[in-house]
């Protein structure tokens, strides 16, 4: 890997356009070397697991009304001359980018896929609906669609590494737009002026404000990352028909960094693989066992845990007090540290529940376990001694805790805590986790037959018998796919909500 210092250029220093962070991504992009059989491996693995959470998600609201957008753009005009994309739930051909949009929404809808947390924070898979809606709709075989998706993971999470986006209250979708767009390039082997044209444009239309995760939180969580992938989508096609975009985007006197990040006088230093080295980002993220925030997992598996060896401190009378010990983004995004009333309102959505780790928390220790509607049911979130035992929970950072969530060290790396816990009777529990349970280091890592296991669990009930073994038929066989394969690379289900109507 290289690091390559990024800061703003005023417009009278001639900033080189090969000195520029897009185009070294182009160059990225286009390098072919060969995906290590590891990496592609995970690939697999984490098309396997969107799916999951996809079908998972196919009834709910936000869900139905993206697919409704979708299936309003068939892709049935004879003079195209690509196929259009697949849409997870129905039959037919789609415009890619409103493919991407549908099954985007689908993907993140409930914040059970994978994650990356460094200076930045991101769900690296949102890079696959737009890469697939894509490679469906241009005829590219599997061995093209993994290249892809390795680029994207990379361009991503290398971002990530370098740039924090929250600090300022960007959201983090600002980073997906290059990645989905350089994986987009390098499925289709395209030039790199075109793929740097088509990085700027989708940087440029994505950059928007963390109120999508702050307060009363929206069902625009889940539409967020399909937009940024929708806008890569729309953003390499207006490239590849010969128009240009604002550049330097990240540099510029008037850009990115100037007057959205840390300013004129910023320095980053983006980590990128160089020319000949295989793309391994992916490698290190990390997918959840439980439909929440990446942050509370291990939180989950800890309270679950010690309600069981403890089960009186599931009755708020036995408990004084419940303090989560964990790092800055923990206390600060979903915890007390947020000031959101919110956290901590049993009438609150989903949305706004999934980011409060004193809910979450609560919830598994008086469960012993984590479902993905239950546990968020207004009836569960309501229930008295819940909110009871809710209210006596809540978060303070920890230096150590922070450290460690922003170490490099993969093997210090940590993402939990210490929970300090105060009984009514004067006794004392302390315990503390580092990671989840399905962390690569944690109790129990994720492997193939986890991700499996975890599609057929969330499409019991959703999808008939044959079809989940059709895909995963064609998910596990994914380097190799023919292109007519990877056209078929969805799924079909009976009896999904018709979409409300709306303008279109």
């Amino acid at each position: 890997m290289k690091l390559h210092t990024v800061r703003t250029h005023r417009s009278d220093e001639g900033l080189a356009r090969e000195d520029e962070l897009a185009w070294k991504i182009a160059q990225l992009a286009v390098d072919p070397v060969a995906v290590e059989p590891a990496v592609a491996e995970m690939i697999v693995n984490r098309v396997i697991d969107n799916a999951a959470v996809a079908v998972a998600s196919l009834s709910r609201g936000p869900v139905v009304a993206a697919r409704g957008q979708a299936q309003s753009r068939p892709q049935a005009d004879a003079r195209l001359r690509h196929a259009g994309s697949r849409v997870f739930g129905v039959e037919g051909a789609f415009q890619p980018e409103w493919a991407a949009w549908a099954n985007g929404v689908a993907v993140r809808e409930l914040d059970y896929h994978d994650t990356f947390l460094a200076a930045e924070y991101s769900h690296p898979g949102d890079n696959i609906p737009p890469i697939l809606a894509v490679a469906q709709h241009a005829g590219a075989d599997g061995a093209a669609l993994v290249r892809g998706i390795a680029t994207g993971y990379e361009v991503q999470m290398d971002l990530v590494r370098g740039i924090s986006l929250h600090t300022h209250k960007i959201d983090h979708v600002a980073h997906l737009g290059p990645s989905a767009a350089a994986g987009i390039g390098t499925l289709l082997g395209l030039a790199p002026e075109i793929i740097y044209q088509a990085i700027g444009q989708a940087l440029h239309t994505t950059t928007a404000t963390r109120q999508s995760r702050k307060g009363q939180i929206s069902t625009w969580k889940a539409h967020a990352p399909a937009f940024a992938g929708k806008m890569a989508v729309e953003a390499i096609d207006r490239a590849m028909r010969g128009q240009t975009s604002p550049a330097p985007i990240w540099e510029g006197e008037d850009g990115v960094i100037a007057w959205l990040l840390d300013g004129p006088d910023a320095r980053y230093e983006v980590p990128l693989p160089e020319w000949g080295e295989p793309k391994r980002a992916i490698l290190d993220s990390y997918t959840k066992e439980h439909s929440a925030e990446y942050q509370a997992q291990a939180w989950i598996d800890l309270a679950r845990r010690l309600g069981t060896e403890h089960p009186e401190l599931r009755n708020p009378d036995a408990v004084r007090a419940i303090v989560l010990h964990t790092s800055h983004h923990t206390h600060y995004v979903i915890g007390s540290g947020s000031g959101d009333p919110q956290k901590y309102d049993p009438t609150a959505s989903r949305e706004t529940l999934d980011h409060s780790i004193p809910y979450i928390f609560t919830v598994a220790l008086q469960d012993g376990a984590w479902d993905h509607v239950g546990s968020y049911a207004p009836e569960r979130a309501g229930r008295p001694d819940t909110v009871e035992l809710w209210r006596k929970v809540t978060t303070a950072e920890d230096a150590e805790w922070t450290r460690r969530y922003h170490s490099e060290d993969p093997d210090e790396k940590a993402f939990g805590g210490r929970v300090e816990i105060e009984l009514a009777d004067g006794g004392r529990i302390v315990e503390e986790i580092a990671v989840a349970d399905a962390h690569p280091l944690g109790a129990r890592p994720f492997a193939r037959a986890d991700y499996v296991a975890k599609f057929r669990t969330l499409a019991d009930g959703v999808l008939g018998a044959a079809e989940v073994e059709r895909f995963l038929g064609l998910a596990e066989r994914l380097p190799e796919l023919t292109a007519p394969e990877v056209a078929e690379l969805t799924v079909v289900a009976a009896g999904l909500p018709v979409a409300p109507e709306g303008l279109f």
